[in-house]
């Protein structure tokens, strides 16, 4: 039986079960004060780094445009799924709809396939502005910046469009329990009634070739970044390009290195554990650790935050003056 024709049985099951972290009620809250925390922190440290781009001009620059685009997307991509585990761990029920597992799968695949272009993105700016910095001014326009933006968000979308669709028709009749803390693409099509090779297939294809596309790109770009950086006799120059580019390199290290582990192969039959750990870390720990990544490694975003953060307290203090 087919994809068309397993469909008409799809839909019996009309709740999830996420077990997310099965273990002992005091050490769920503790793991859900745990997690607030960071939650809380990646949306402070994402907010920051899009509030200082906007409120200096100075960083008025297709850099820092698309930095604060991928902060923002990092706040979206963190919302995706970190809130519904967040409830599911002081819940008893731990269920999700269908159509919300469905949708959760979307957006968050959407996201995750956004932050590769993303950063193919900004690779691309990195280069432009090292390896032909003269012609930068003018390849690197304004429009240019906006156009790379709407494709980033556009392309994530659409890319996740048509395994989100072949996921709608697979057919789930029982049982319901996804052993992870949200609507994972392997744990769901073990969930499936019936084989459905022509919709691991296609998710397989979709997700490989993002990853791999876009990381061979970014690796060649910086590849040749590198190349004309040690060109470059040392000074400041040198050391600020080197800064930057480590900082945007460090960040492609932590982001593909977890998710070439869990997509690579969808549907593989690796350990549980194992599964949530590595997702975990790359739907948490890489959004919060990029601000600092960011704003520890570049200058004009440290000065920027700090204007940020000091002029709440200016304010206070020509109001106590008052």
């Amino acid at each position: 039986m087919d994809i068309t024709e397993a469909s008409n049985i799809s839909g019996s099951v009309n709740r999830f079960i996420l077990l997310g972290f099965p273990c002992r009620r005091e050490i769920q809250i503790l793991l859900s004060v745990i997690f607030s925390l960071i939650y809380i922190l990646t949306l402070m440290g994402n907010t920051s780094i899009i509030w200082a781009v906007w409120s200096s001009p100075k960083l008025h620059t297709p850099m820092y445009v698309l930095l604060a685009n991928f902060s923002f997307l990092e706040i979206c991509y963190v919302s995706s799924d970190v809130p519904k585990m967040l409830a599911n761990l002081i819940s008893q029920t731990k269920s999700i709809s269908y159509a919300g597992c469905l949708l959760q799968f979307y957006f968050f695949f959407s996201m995750c396939a956004a932050e590769g272009y993303f950063l193919s993105a900004m690779s691309f700016d990195r280069f432009i502005a090292i390896c032909r910095p003269l012609h930068y001014p003018t390849i690197m326009t304004h429009h240019l910046c906006a156009r790379l933006v709407i494709s980033c968000w556009v392309g994530g979308f659409l890319s996740i469009l048509i395994p989100a669709i072949l996921m709608s028709r697979v057919p789930f009749c029982g049982p319901n329990i996804i052993d992870h803390f949200f609507c994972d693409l392997g744990p769901l099509l073990a969930l499936s009634c019936l084989p459905v090779p022509k919709t691991t297939l296609t998710c397989a294809t979709v997700s490989s070739l993002i990853i791999f596309i876009t990381f061979l790109y970014i690796l060649g770009s910086y590849t040749l970044v590198l190349r004309a950086v040690l060109r470059v006799p040392a000074g400041s120059g040198r050391n600020k390009a080197f800064s930057t580019c480590a900082s945007h390199f460090l960040v492609v290290s932590l982001f593909y290195g977890s998710v070439m582990v869990m997509y690579v192969s969808p549907g593989s039959r690796s350990h549980p554990g194992t599964q949530k750990f590595v997702t975990l870390f790359y739907c948490m720990a890489t959004p919060f650790f990029n601000p600092l990544i960011y704003s520890l490694r570049n200058k004009d975003m440290k000065d920027a935050l700090k204007k940020v953060l000091q002029a709440p307290s200016k304010e206070i203090s020509k109001n106590t003056e008052k």
